[in-house]
């Protein structure tokens, strides 16, 4: 007998608006780019060479990234910088690595075209040691005017690199050194810069490194004064623990990004126990979740942790996996390559083996061919984007789950075990007719007085189903 699950404290015709005002980026599809590594560029930049245009290669990947349903690309980082890309040298022009600012304009106004929004990386936390600033304290000591740009400068000690004085980095590494983001002087500049790329390259958002380590002053200048400019802007926080509304509220930033449930994601699959994921969907997302109304920025992999296609310890559970990142609630990201099962694992002093260079491969890709699907039934069914989560169902290998608007509402299954399973199911406030599954065409079950029971949910897989009313 398959178990049943009843649902008693939510129904499915949901009534509870969002908390937040409709933003684009609750219907977001993210593609995430690292362009040094992915374009091949030079690890070390020599300063000397003349750009070199691989940003222009990217155009070629628009219909790729149009038949996946990308509408948003994250391109970071892409500034001038020394080494990789958050050492940042020079906020005002793109890195020689990658190729100009007319360069990147270019591919902007390309992906503009093609109906896809551009976000980039934004290193105001710390710069790198080549940076104007920097050097002027390393030449002037404590004469240089740019002192007190440099948090913690102190000329009693000697740092790690050999300077005649110490300072500030984010997390011990002394390659990058941390600004002073309550120096006026400074968040002028920041402001100047982001200013520039918004007038420059008509960007559409802003990705905050660090932002669990920008002074929060500076976040609530930096929200009012690109919202000024640009009202529907969008600004994102990296957070890696902690409460997101710290950093996601009407004063500050949109969203984070959600470290969170990226763990749930994978490790779910792995220990086969559906039951951590499902825990952390209802603490956020449930009837007192703590982000009801944010757009969380959900993903599988990034450049900094190990790709999907490694982390996961059996492969066929990438199907259930991206079934749940596209259905859940938030928008979904996906890190270049991993479409493509592209492996990677984090050494143990290197990103590297995360960021390769990768062109555009010529044969289509099962995965690709997935995601691409389940993006096009997130973009036709509101309540994928916008829906409250209501939970119907958990077990060790399966999981089912509700995302609800008043007059509509769509049902998600996952079945991680390898033998197909059968679900039965409660559905509260539902009438009688059937769910008809748009995952998996042609298969559809009767819904009876608020019962259904979905058979055959497939092996290493989901269903997506929509109700159709008794005629």
């Amino acid at each position: 007998m398959p178990e049943e699950t009843a649902l008693t404290t939510s129904v499915l015709k949901a009534t509870t608006p969002l908390a937040r005002p409709a933003h684009w980026g609750h219907d977001a599809i993210f593609y995430h780019v690292y362009p040094l590594g992915m374009l091949g560029a030079p690890q070390r930049n020599d300063f000397r060479a003349a750009p070199t245009a691989r940003l222009r290669q990217l155009e070629q990947w628009i219909p790729h990234w149009q038949a996946l349903g990308i509408n948003a690309l994250y391109v970071g980082p892409l500034f001038e910088s020394t080494t990789h890309g958050y050492d940042t040298v020079d906020y005002f022009q793109v890195d020689r690595r990658l190729g100009t600012n007319a360069d990147f304009a270019a591919l902007t106004r390309a992906l503009h075209a093609a109906g896809i929004r551009v976000i980039v990386d934004a290193v105001y936390n710390h710069v790198g040691r080549d940076h104007f600033a920097f050097q002027d304290v390393r030449k002037h000591g404590q004469a240089s005017r740019y002192c007190d740009w440099i948090a913690g400068l102190r000329f009693d000690k000697r740092s790690p690199c050999g300077d005649p004085f110490t300072y500030d980095t984010w997390h011990g590494a002394y390659e990058l050194v941390k600004l002073d983001l309550k120096n006026p002087e400074v968040r002028d500049y920041l402001l100047q810069a982001t200013a520039a790329w918004m007038q420059e390259f008509d960007l559409d958002g802003l990705r905050l490194d660090a932002a669990d380590c920008l002074d929060e002053g500076f976040l609530r200048a930096l929200s009012t004064f690109c919202r000024a400019r640009k009202p529907d802007f969008w600004l994102m926080g990296e957070i890696v623990f902690g409460d997101y509304t710290k950093w996601a509220n009407p004063d500050m930033l949109d969203t984070t990004t959600n470290y969170d449930a990226y763990k749930g994601l994978y490790s779910s699959h792995n220990d086969r126990n559906y039951f951590e994921i499902a825990h952390t969907f209802e603490r956020q997302f449930g009837a007192k979740g703590l982000y009801n109304g944010l757009s969380l920025y959900n993903f599988v992999d990034n450049h900094d942790v190990n790709r999907i296609a490694t982390q996961l310890k059996h492969k066929a559970h990438l199907v259930p996996l991206h079934v749940l990142l596209f259905t859940m609630p938030g928008a979904p990201a996906i890190y270049y390559g991993s479409e493509f099962a592209v492996p990677g694992k984090k050494a143990p002093t290197s990103d590297v083996p995360l960021r390769p260079a990768l062109p555009l491969p010529a044969a289509p890709h099962e995965l690709a061919t997935l995601i691409g699907r389940l993006a096009q039934l997130r973009q036709g069914l509101a309540p994928l984007r916008r829906g409250t989560y209501v939970p119907l169902h958990v077990a060790n290998e399966q999981f089912a789950f509700a995302r609800c608007l008043p007059m509509e509402s769509v049902v998600v299954a996952v079945n991680a075990a390898a033998a197909p399973a059968t679900l039965a199911l409660t559905l509260p406030m539902w009438q009688d007719g059937w769910l008809v599954d748009v995952l998996n065409p042609g298969e559809r079950f009767e819904v009876r007085q608020g019962r259904v029971v979905l058979t055959d949910v497939p092996a290493n897989g989901g269903r997506v189903l929509v109700p159709q009313l008794r005629i």
